[in-house]
Parts: structure tokens; C-alpha cells; sequence
């Protein structure tokens, strides 16, 4: 009876800890100094948890320096034909100790799948302050190789180590580089720092190249010598406008710190390494940045943001019917240049048009994208005459005036001549001359008569006649009526048309695939998924956000496993960037699995 009893009770525990699992908390560090920071993490196993609320920190043990701040992480993998993920949302407070002893901070509570979760609580211990903080040696320092003082105690404190975060700026409009900076430090010895990166929602994000081997260098900050290096730099494009958050970076950190008075017996069995290797995790803050809506965006606005210049040439000195002539733009300067669009050029009409070729000669740099993008546009004119190929505008919207500027082109006229290969012109088509060319229709006697119509006027086969053509006209009124009313209603029309948008984009998505561009193929899946919930749902894009299409889909479609698999989607287009490249077989299967997901929402919301 007693076996029984204890089975039970380890299967009840068992049973018990795996809920728990779902909604946990940790103390990082558990054991602090009287002025050091620690963080308090609240992780719970869902894409989608509601009303988080933290435990009351009301206490004169320590005090509260930032937070909650939510952390999103997703992994997604697509292995043989077969699809898992994982999701979880941690909620981060930064804390301040302020009195010793050891406390107890309560759990907190959450909302997931209409189930409250409650997690556990955590312990923290605060010791006495540092008295040795300010005792260093300013010997061997393996972390940076200049005099700064190395700390000697077994405590870091983040007097000791930190990072900053920085923006280059936290006001600006829609599509205007920002330049991030994280930037270490270091009064010990720093052996590596790994960030753990969030999810940046609504940024289009590119990493600047640094060296893998940071060089440290010395540097005052608020009176205190450190060892300091740009650890790492991002530049984000804002998708969205209003108030949005760079969420805080965990850094996990290895420390070299040096042991003296170490035992004799200890630095034998520690192969004679007078260096202990301490783990430590730091934050970088995070940085709220206000984003302006651009003002009213005029007709052939090109989607350009920054400061551009136009140049224009034209190949082809003394051109000939059939023969090809090239007209070049060429768009430089600074700016968000990967979004702009292909200029229009109005060619006349007797002349041939083939689709553009871009080159595209840009870098990333810390103000933006920089260079050049050159657009050839290859005509060929069929017939000899006098054309003009009219200026082309280049409209972008300035950083430094705050407005709207348009670049022109300039404007070429050609006189073609006539080439070998071609028939002659319209204008001198020869035409052989007859003194005889208008002849009788008929000649002889004729004889002239008329029918008789009386008998169709006012008859049945007449009035049949009559009746048949307004039915059809009444009938054809009716649906040019209808056509024109669905025609004139512009939300209706992007819904019922968003399918087919959708797989225009995917075109392109197929075409960056094919062409091994990897990230440009997951920005042009992620523009597709946006653009059909946007046509689908008519959700203007800047408003479009997870949690907002989570919403409205689930007001229209049942089916929650497909609004799932549609956030999962969106989630492995915005962690690309940071993945490994995977193989063409996988990208493929996510290719396909895209166009399955938008079709399945198309004919769920259908029915």
C-alpha cells in the first residue's frame, strides 16, 4: 500500500512540475552585492500569452530600475518535409539591491489559451557591499592589453562590466536609417560576449560588418578608466510609424578572473591556472524610438528616403529604325536605395519597350545604404521619323529639408533614319499611279426595283426583333451597373483581388530564390504575407502588427491553426537574417508551404 502511495505522489509531482514548466521565473544572478543590479525573468511557452502582471516588488530590500520589457523568441525548423516550433515570451525587471539578507519575490501571473498560469517564485540573496571594489591590479590584463585594473574579488559588478546601447536617432520618419550601437565596458578580464538578439518587429534590419577580434581600447567614462569597444552595429529601417521599442539584449559573458592565494592542492588539480572562468549575464537597455508617418505621398512617389541625385545618358549616337538604343538612369546618394522603385519612362509608341535591367552597387553603411542603382532601359524604334523620349521624374522625400523633391532627367529627341533591315517609312510608302484606277461598277442596261417592306414593318417577326434587343440591352445595363459599383469600391476590390497580388509577389520571392539571394527572398515572402492580410483584411500597412492581424483574422477565420502557421511564417522571415543559411531544398518547402497557407486562408474565408 505504501509503494502505491509513493508512486502516486512521484506521478502527481511529475505531473504538477510539467505544468509548472509552462510559466517559470529566475533571479539572475541569485546572489547580489548591496548596489548591485540584477534582472528578474518570467518566461512562459507561448506565442500569444495575455494579461501578464508582475509580483509586487514593494520592498525596501531592493528597488525596481526598469521593466517589464518583453522579450519575443521563436525557433522554426523544416527538416525532410516535416515542420516544428517553439515559441516563448520572457518579461524582464531590472532590479536594484539595497539591504542584505535573502528574500523571496512571489510569482507572477499570466493568461495563456484562456488558462491562468501562476509561476514560481524566486529567492535572491544580498550580501554586504563591496569593500574590495576599488582594490585592482594594474598588471596582466588578457581582456584588452592596456593598464586598465583588473578587479580581483569574486564579484562583477555592473560597475565592472556593461554595455550601451545607443541610437543615432530616436525622432524620424518612416524608412530613415537608424544607426545602432552597442558598445562594451570592461574593468576585468572580457574573454567573449554573446548577445541573445530579440525579435525587432517592424524594423528591416541590416548588420554592419565588424571584425570578429574586438580591439579594446582605453577610455574615461564618468571618471572611471575602462577597456571599451563597439561590440556591435545594426541598421534599422522602420516599417511602421508611432512609438516603438528596441527591446533590451541579454549579453552572456566569460570572465578570466585571476585567484590569488590560491591552495597549492587547488592549482594542482586546476592544471597550475591561476584564472577562474565566471559566466555573467549583462543588458543592454532598451531605446523607445518615435517614428513620423511621411506626409501625403504624391503620385510616382519613388519610396525613396534620404538624398539622392539623378544622372541620365543615352547610348546610341546616330540611331536607326530596328536597331536598339539604351536609356540609362542612374540614382545615387544615401538613403533607403534597396526600397526604390523602377522609374516609369513614357517612350513614344513606335517604339519597341523591353522590361529594365537594375544594377545594383550599393554597400551598407553607418549613415545608410549608399551608391548607386542604374535602371537600362533597351528600346528599338520600328519605323524612321523625328521621336522624343520625354524627361522622367524622380520624386523622393529629403531628410535634410523635410519635404518632397523631384529629380528630372533629361529629355532626348531623336531623329531615326532608316535602317537595312526595315520597310520603308509611313511617310514615303510608294504607291503605283493608273490614269485608270477609277473604274464603272457597272455598265450596260439596269434595272432598278424596289421591295416591298410593308410586309416586315409591323410584323411579328418586327416587334420579336424589338423585344429581343431591350431585353439584352436591360441585361447587359444590369451588370455593367454591378461591375461598376464593385469597381468604385476600392476595399472590396484589394480584398477580392488580394489572392492574386499575393502570388504576383511570390513571383519575385521565386525569382530571388532561384537566384540564391537568400534575405532577398524572405523581405519579398515577408512583403507578400503583409500585402494580402493588408489586401485581405483592409488593414492599412502601417497599422499592421502581429498581435493586430492575430485579431482581425480570428474575427474572420476559424481556423486557428492556419493564423499559426501564417505568425510562424512572418516570425522565419524576420529571424533569417539570423540564421545560418539553409539549403535550397528548405527554402523550397518554405516557399511552397507559403503559397499553401495563403490559399487555405483564401478558401477558409471563402466558405
Amino acid at each position: 500500500m505504501k509503494r502505491i502511495f509513493s508512486i502516486i505522489t512521484v506521478w502527481l509531482f511529475t505531473l504538477a512540475t510539467a505544468f509548472a514548466q509552462d510559466f517559470t521565473a529566475k533571479a539572475n544572478p541569485s546572489q547580489v552585492s548591496v548596489g548591485e543590479n540584477f534582472r528578474v525573468q518570467y518566461t512562459v511557452e507561448s506565442d500569444n500569452p495575455r494579461g501578464f502582471k508582475g509580483p509586487d516588488f514593494n520592498s525596501d530590500a531592493f528597488m525596481v530600475i526598469a521593466g517589464p520589457y518583453e522579450s519575443h523568441y521563436s525557433s522554426y525548423q523544416y527538416v525532410n518535409g516535416k515542420a516544428s516550433s517553439s515559441s516563448s515570451v520572457t518579461f524582464t525587471y531590472t532590479l536594484s539591491a539595497k539591504k542584505t539578507g535573502t528574500y523571496t519575490i512571489p510569482g507572477a501571473t499570466v493568461n495563456v489559451d484562456g488558462k491562468k498560469l501562476t509561476s514560481n517564485k524566486v529567492s535572491v540573496t544580498i550580501g554586504g557591499s563591496n569593500s574590495q571594489g576599488g582594490q585592482h591590479n594594474g598588471g596582466n590584463n588578457r581582456g584588452g592589453g592596456s593598464n586598465v585594473p583588473v578587479q580581483n574579488n569574486g564579484t562583477i559588478t555592473s560597475h565592472d562590466l556593461f554595455i550601451t546601447s545607443t541610437a543615432s536617432k530616436t525622432h524620424v520618419h518612416e524608412q530613415e536609417a537608424i544607426l545602432l550601437t552597442y558598445k562594451i565596458y570592461s574593468r576585468v578580464n572580457l574573454e567573449q560576449l554573446n548577445p541573445k538578439m530579440p525579435d525587432l518587429k517592424g524594423f528591416h534590419v541590416q548588420e554592419i560588418e565588424l571584425p570578429k577580434t574586438k580591439s579594446l581600447t582605453p577610455e574615461n567614462y564618468n571618471g572611471t578608466m575602462y577597456n571599451t569597444a563597439i561590440w556591435a552595429q545594426y541598421v534599422l529601417f522602420p516599417q511602421q510609424t508611432g512609438k516603438m521599442t528596441i527591446p533590451a539584449i541579454d549579453f552572456e559573458a566569460t570572465v578570466m578572473q585571476q585567484v590569488r592565494n590560491m591552495d597549492p592542492l587547488d592549482a594542482f588539480f586546476n592544471t597550475g591556472s591561476s584564472y577562474n572562468e565566471i559566466n555573467k549575464t549583462i543588458v543592454a537597455p532598451a531605446i523607445n524610438i518615435q517614428v513620423d508617418e511621411l506626409p501625403a505621398k504624391p503620385a510616382g512617389f519613388s519610396g525613396g528616403v534620404g538624398k539622392f541625385q539623378l544622372k541620365s545618358e543615352l547610348v546610341g549616337k546616330e540611331p536607326k529604325s530596328g536597331e536598339a538604343l539604351t536609356l540609362k538612369l542612374t540614382v545615387s546618394g544615401t538613403g533607403n536605395m534597396k526600397l526604390i522603385k523602377t522609374p516609369e519612362v513614357n517612350a513614344p509608341k513606335d517604339f519597341e519597350a523591353y522590361d529594365p535591367k537594375v544594377t545594383d552597387e550599393t554597400q551598407l553603411t553607418r549613415n545608410g545604404i549608399e551608391g548607386t542603382k542604374t535602371f537600362e532601359y533597351i528600346f528599338v524604334p520600328r519605323n524612321p521619323g523625328k521621336y522624343t523620349i520625354p524627361s522622367v521624374p524622380f520624386i523622393y522625400f529629403d531628410l535634410e529639408s523635410n519635404a518632397y523633391k523631384t529629380l528630372q532627367s533629361d529629355e532626348y529627341t531623336l531623329d531615326i533614319a532608316k535602317g537595312k533591315n526595315t520597310g520603308s517609312s509611313k511617310n514615303t510608302t510608294s504607291i503605283d499611279e493608273d490614269d485608270n484606277d477609277i473604274r464603272f461598277i457597272k455598265t450596260g442596261d439596269v434595272d432598278l426595283r424596289t421591295d416591298d417592306l410593308d410586309t416586315y414593318f409591323g410584323s411579328t417577326t418586327n416587334w420579336l426583333t424589338y423585344l429581343i434587343a431591350m431585353v439584352v440591352f436591360i441585361v447587359i445595363a444590369v451588370l455593367f451597373r454591378k461591375n461598376a459599383i464593385e469597381n468604385a469600391n476600392v476595399a472590396h476590390m484589394k480584398t477580392k483581388k488580394a489572392n492574386k497580388m499575393a502570388r504576383k509577389r511570390l513571383q519575385t520571392a521565386k525569382k530571388m530564390l532561384d537566384a540564391n539571394k537568400k534575405e532577398a527572398f524572405y523581405d519579398e515572402i515577408m512583403k507578400a504575407l503583409y500585402g494580402y492580410i493588408s489586401d485581405k483584411l483592409t488593414i492599412p500597412a502601417g497599422d499592421l502588427n502581429k498581435d493586430n492581424i492575430r485579431e482581425k483574422l480570428g474575427n474572420v477565420l476559424p481556423n486557428e491553426d492556419l493564423i499559426n502557421q501564417l505568425i510562424q511564417s512572418l516570425d522565419e522571415c524576420e529571424f533569417a537574417r539570423f540564421a545560418p543559411a539553409q539549403e535550397s531544398g528548405a527554402l523550397d518547402g518554405f516557399y511552397e508551404k507559403v503559397i499553401t497557407i495563403i490559399e487555405n486562408i483564401d478558401n477558409s474565408i471563402k466558405k
